[in-house]
């Protein structure tokens, strides 16, 4: 594998588990009343519950997309992105 490919690939890997690590925390901390903060967000885009549709008779095809982001999550990718800079230096 190029240099280049294994960098991005492991950036890639250290983003989504900062992504996930920051869902679950925010999850966990949702129902304690001083660390609710970290579960407070936003969602943006089209609701995969009322997608839009092309209907051509023939075809139909729904478009949805969404993207949640939380306190939470911001706070563990950005750790990530540190982690990231430490540990990856090498590749």
């Amino acid at each position: 594998m190029q240099k280049g490919l294994k960098r991005t690939v492991a950036f890639l890997f250290f983003i989504i588990a900062g992504a996930a690590a920051g869902s679950v925390i925010a999850r966990l901390c949702g129902g304690v009343p001083w660390l609710e903060w970290l579960s407070w967000g936003e969602s943006v885009g089209i609701s995969p519950d009322s997608p839009a549709v092309i209907d051509l008779i023939v075809l139909k095809v729904a478009f949805g997309f969404s993207l949640s982001v939380n306190i939470a999550q911001i706070i563990c990718i950005i750790a990530a992105i540190l982690v990231f800079g430490k540990t990856c230096k090498s590749l």
